[in-house]
């Protein structure tokens, strides 16, 4: 996407505004025009970005990405690609083995509520999440889809009172 023609819209409409001032206020107007087209074109670029991060938020599976090639940008849709997920491991034939499982009362009752919904056991609710979850790789270890926010940074260990959290560390010169 070439932005050269909003900005020399841009630098007209300036023109048009300045030209009942006379010559002066014209040349005035045309050195600004011309003075602000870095920013103007930095403008419409970190417009083009947050446009894309919003489009990205909207779609599934796919991400818009702007790329700038020289003075021209580019918006492209990339496609998250995902892998087939891997065979959970069978679950019949196998020996059973009993497990004792604390919970807060509350997520019981979440558990026993989705399993009702679903028309199964609490157990078998339970296997299969536990099934899903076993057979996932690691969060660390799956791939974000493009253009998808980090997760937020941990909050600083608390410090000595007074002092914000935050260690600084460097060297300097006078």
């Amino acid at each position: 996407m070439d932005l050269t023609p909003y900005l020399e819209t841009l630098r007209a409409d300036l023109a048009a505004a300045a030209a009942p001032g006379g010559s002066e206020t014209q040349r005035a107007a045309d050195l600004l025009g011309h003075a602000l087209e870095a920013s103007a074109r930095l403008a419409l670029l970190e417009a083009l970005s947050d446009a894309a991060a919003e489009i990205t938020t909207r779609l599934h599976g796919a991400g818009v990405e702007v790329r700038l090639r020289g003075r021209e940008a580019d918006l492209v849709v990339t496609e998250a690609v995902t892998e087939p997920a891997p065979e959970p491991p069978a679950l019949d034939g196998g020996d059973l083995a009993r497990l004792t499982l604390r919970m807060p009362e509350a997520l019981k009752n979440h558990v026993e509520q989705a399993a009702a919904a679903e028309g199964i056991s609490v157990n078998a609710w339970l296997v299969r999440a536990v099934t899903a979850a076993a057979t996932q790789p690691p969060r660390w270890a799956r791939p974000e889809p493009p253009g998808w926010p980090a997760p937020p940074a941990p909050p600083a260990p608390p410090g000595p009172p007074g002092r914000s959290g935050k260690r600084i560390t460097g060297f300097a010169q006078a």
